[in-house]
């Protein structure tokens, strides 16, 4: 079992459920899944870009990327529909789980003066998105391999009732919000 996982079921629910009161186990937030989304605005030019991409999405994630393709024709960025334009994975109970794990424990505190990631990016349903500048942070990526750095942007999908519930899930399971 992931880590994160056991200290899920053995820490956080028995927290959450004194916490907001809950009488049964199944009101207690859960993490559903988590997407990781690159977007490869150069790939419409040189198709070997998602190649490169693709792999090192896969070393971040333990699973193969899906190639998301242009739903529309766009003149303005010279973008034609069916055209790859970036790359997904969504992930799901372990490898969610571990992959918290590496992003919490090992990513984001090898970010350059990191301070602490925001409070504020919860949308209404209580998801957390959270963007990141460059994919080199991951241990798996080899810096001095890295061609060109890319964004990243990691929503982590809550099943809550409200963004407070959602962000003491998360800061139960260890991420490091800013302080206020």
């Amino acid at each position: 079992m992931a880590r994160l996982l056991e200290v899920y079921k053995k820490e956080i629910v028995p927290k959450l459920m004194k916490q907001f009161k809950y009488k049964n186990v199944m009101e207690v937030p859960y993490i559903q899944k988590i997407v990781v989304n690159m977007g490869l605005s150069e790939a419409k030019d040189d198709i070997k870009i998602i190649d490169r991409a693709r792999g090192e999405l896969a070393a971040i994630t333990g699973q193969n990327p899906l190639i998301t393709k242009a739903k529309k024709s766009i003149s303005n960025f010279k973008l034609r529909e069916g055209v790859p334009i970036g790359a997904k994975v969504t992930l799901r109970s372990r490898r969610m789980y571990e992959f918290l794990d590496r992003l919490i424990n090992a990513a984001l505190p090898r970010i350059r003066d990191f301070k602490g990631i925001s409070r504020k990016a919860f949308d209404k349903e209580g998801n957390y998105n959270l963007g990141i500048r460059e994919q080199s942070i991951f241990p798996e990526i080899k810096a001095d391999k890295v061609e060109k750095t890319r964004g990243l942007n990691i929503t982590i999908v809550i099943g809550s009732k409200s963004i407070e519930e959602s962000r003491e899930l998360l800061n139960l399971f260890g991420m490091p919000f800013r302080k206020k």
